[in-house]
């Protein structure tokens, strides 16, 4: 589920109450937690700069069963010029080991093979996260190197092309 600009710009100053004014559904005090604020101030950012990101930016894991919001997903950007786009997600612990993680990433595996422009999709992920890892390598992720992120420390790259499913 997509946010707008005015909801990333209200979740990025930590602010619940104006994010659900303007949020498409209803959103969790998680959603405002240290462990997001980071991610949405990036996010606010990047499409104040690039109104056509905002597309492809994280939004909400949304269980519309429930109708609750359960965790982030989305894209880091656009496709890069050499059609690379990097993934990520996150869910609620208290909503954890139910589905939600490997439901976004397959939302969002299959948004990319219908995108023409995406060769490459990839997913950092700290070495001592191993769920996250057996997720990626089950849908035929590979290590391709390693990063460091100011915000997450080390992190393990993996990629996986576009069209391979």
């Amino acid at each position: 589920m997509q946010l707008t600009g005015p909801a990333l710009d209200s979740l990025a100053r930590g602010d619940l109450a104006g994010a659900a004014a303007t949020s498409p559904v209803p959103l969790t005090t998680y959603l405002t937690g240290p462990d997001r604020r980071g991610l949405w101030q990036r996010r606010s950012r990047q499409v104040a700069t690039d109104p056509a990101s905002a597309g492809w930016v994280t939004g909400i894991i949304w269980d519309q069963r429930q109708r609750l919001a359960v965790g982030t997903a989305g894209y880091h950007g656009p496709p890069d010029t050499s059609g690379m786009v990097e993934i990520g997600y996150a869910v609620d612990p208290s909503h954890r080991r139910r589905g939600y993680a490997r439901a976004a990433l397959e939302s969002l595996l299959a948004r990319a093979v219908q995108e023409p422009r995406v060769r490459t999709v990839r997913v950092t992920i700290g070495p001592g996260n191993t769920a996250s890892y057996r997720l990626a390598s089950q849908y035929g992720f590979v290590e391709v190197g390693e990063q460091w992120d100011d915000e997450d420390g080390l992190e393990i790259i993996y990629e996986i092309p576009a069209d391979r499913r």
